[in-house]
């Protein structure tokens, strides 16, 4: 995410990050570099003006030059102003009405609007525990209606159906009535993509958000239009009175002008964010996290909060119980902590949030996609045995190792590998459990260089070490 605007701000802020003092001078020339970054990542000129001339007044001031650390200091300003204009914090949904709370959703045509009210759907649903409703109000396109139903099936939303032969303001009216009785607290309303200066369009969602009077009305918009998003963002938002905006398929957009742009230019919050197709692949917003994510600082408090999310408890206390008591780490147990990666968003998305990595991205990303390939490859050799031999590995002999290869569409020697990583795996977690744990693995794993080093996840000395590139 963001990614060359991360490598130009890194460039930028070098030189000065390292220096004891700091002049006028040099200040202005990073400032120079910083703002040349800003407008090749596309961001909108008004807030590249904005933004660096606030960063030069607070860093020429005592702030700076009086500091011991000045280098560190002016990083955290641009972090701050980073953040001062995505927003100082995460602006929620605001669904405090009488039930059902409506949420109309508008945008642009290819916007992703109606995977966005399925994602949003399912957030609404496992993490705020509310009974949520989608009805779709696209009648141009009947293939959108289906589609949602299709996603609300996934999701575990209700579904309101609705047909191109009616007018989109009698499907929401019958919508909000189906969802009182249902006892939903939440309808999500899926709208046709329109252009702002397609007058017809925009005539029909004024009277729709009219006749409805939703507490939320969100702009959904593909970041990956640069700056392009702010300003149809506030096309729409002269039309109608927006509350904020979903930025989709911000995993893909490597140059962030509509994450930085989109609040300076319509004064609207960014709410959410799109990180991927899945229907889990919906972050809140955090201006803080987003900024640290793009100066390559990390963003460990998604990254625990995803865990405390995905990852079993239950399953957890119940592996470490059974290690602590001697009957070891079998290959049933692998494949779990296999899965519980996968429902993290994987090892890409995991080193995403990691402070660092961004200056090695080309070279992290080309080793985390062979990783993931193993990982699959993995699953489905430990797939292709029976319960018996994930419980006791050691009765795997060459006849069983061949059958499992057949089965998996793999070779003898990818079978071997499984099983010797296994026994890393094991013997690490024999060290973890036992006395003086954590610092015995360490020391195992060792030289940690990174996800490639050779301690790393994918390098010679960590848990699924020594992996030679897939065939």
């Amino acid at each position: 995410m963001f990614e060359s605007l991360s490598d130009r701000l890194g460039s930028a802020l070098k030189s000065i990050t390292g220096q004891a003092k700091l002049t006028e001078d040099n200040i202005k020339s990073t400032v120079r570099e910083v703002r040349m970054a800003l407008l090749e990542a596309d961001v909108a000129l008004p807030v590249v003006k904005a933004f660096t001339d606030q960063v030069k007044e607070r860093a020429i001031g005592t702030e700076v030059l009086k500091s011991l650390n000045p280098g560190q200091v002016f990083l955290k300003i641009v972090h701050d102003e980073l953040q001062s204009v995505m927003g100082e914090a995460n602006e929620q949904l605001n669904l405090a009405t009488q039930p059902p709370a409506v949420v109309l959703m508008a945008g642009l045509q290819g916007a992703g609007k109606t995977t966005t009210v399925g994602k949003l759907a399912k957030f609404l649903h496992e993490r705020e525990k509310k009974k949520v409703m989608v009805v779709s109000a696209d009648v141009y396109r009947p293939a959108a209606i289906k589609q949602l139903e299709t996603l609300a099936g996934e999701v575990g939303a209700l579904f309101q159906p609705s047909s191109p032969d009616e007018k989109p303001l009698a499907i929401a009216l019958g919508a909000i009535d189906a969802a009182k009785r249902a006892g939903a607290d939440v309808l999500l309303v899926d709208t046709a993509g329109r252009l702002a200066v397609d007058e017809e369009m925009m005539a029909e969602i004024k009277a729709l958000h009219a006749g409805i009077n939703p507490v939320e009305t969100l702009f959904v918009v593909d970041a990956m239009t640069g700056q392009d998003a702010a300003n149809t963002a506030k096309a729409f938002n002269d039309a109608l009175p927006l509350t904020g905006v979903v930025l989709t398929k911000a995993d893909g957009d490597a140059r962030g002008g509509a994450a930085l742009s989109v609040r300076h230019i319509t004064g609207k919050p960014i709410k959410f964010m799109g990180m991927g197709e899945k229907t889990d692949a919906l972050e809140p917003f955090h201006p803080d996290r987003v900024a640290s994510r793009i100066l390559d600082l990390g963003d460990i408090l998604t990254l625990v909060e995803e865990a405390e999310r995905t990852i079993d408890k239950q399953k957890a206390e119940k592996l470490a119980k059974k290690i602590k008591t001697g009957k070891g780490f079998d290959l049933e147990d692998f494949l779990d902590q296999i899965q519980q990666m996968k429902k993290m968003g994987g090892l890409t998305s995991m080193l995403d949030k990691l402070p660092g990595m961004g200056g090695n991205a080309g070279n992290i990303a080309k080793q985390t996609d062979v990783a993931e390939k193993q990982f699959k490859q993995m699953e489905s050799i430990i797939f292709s045995m029976t319960l018996d031999e994930r419980h006791f590995p050691d009765k795997i002999n060459g006849s069983r190792k061949k059958r499992i290869a057949a089965g998996s569409g793999t070779q003898i020697q990818d079978v071997n590998r499984v099983l010797k990583q296994h026994k890393q795996m094991q013997k690490m977690m024999k060290k973890v459990t036992g006395k003086g744990g954590m610092r015995k693995m360490m020391r195992a794993m060792g030289g940690m260089g990174g996800p490639g080093g050779p301690g790393g996840p994918m390098g010679g000395g960590g848990p699924f070490g020594g992996m030679p590139p897939m065939r």
